[in-house]
């Protein structure tokens, strides 16, 4: 294996997806035979981080945390009101590629749980009534 070629790898994955919205298999292949990595430890590193999707996300991806401290401040009904807000469940796009919802185990805001990013935005201390005032911004 090339030296520091997985030291690499999230770089690479990091780049393709900027270039394509998302890590394709092709990419995925690419990545695996420049770097000299196994295509399953490359999809391995690529469907562990939260900010790396598999799949083609919508303009504006919601990641919604589950971790302890956010499942203890309701995460439940914060997941519940996006679905009823979007019109999708985690792990969905909607059709017209506005949105794309997904559930991850930490975002690194427990101080404001129950907490979501909207791409790179954060939204902290979430109530029905402000989640429907942000998704409405995004729109």
């Amino acid at each position: 294996m090339p030296s520091g070629s997985r030291e690499e790898l999230l770089s690479s994955l990091k780049r393709a997806q900027a270039e394509h919205d998302h890590l394709s298999r092709e990419a995925m292949r690419e990545i695996s035979r420049s770097l000299d990595i196994p295509l399953g430890e490359v999809f391995g590193v690529a469907s562990f981080y939260s900010f790396l999707s598999t799949r083609p996300r919508g303009r504006n991806a919601i990641r919604i945390c589950r971790s302890v401290p956010c499942y203890l401040r309701k995460s439940e009904v914060v997941i519940e009101t996006v679905a009823g807000e979007i019109g999708i469940g985690p792990g969905e796009s909607t059709g017209d590629g506005r949105f794309s919802f997904d559930l991850v185990s930490c975002i690194g805001a427990c101080d404001a749980a129950p907490a979501m990013l909207v791409n790179d935005d954060l939204h902290g201390d979430l109530t029905p009534r402000k989640i429907a005032q942000i998704l409405k911004s995004y729109r």
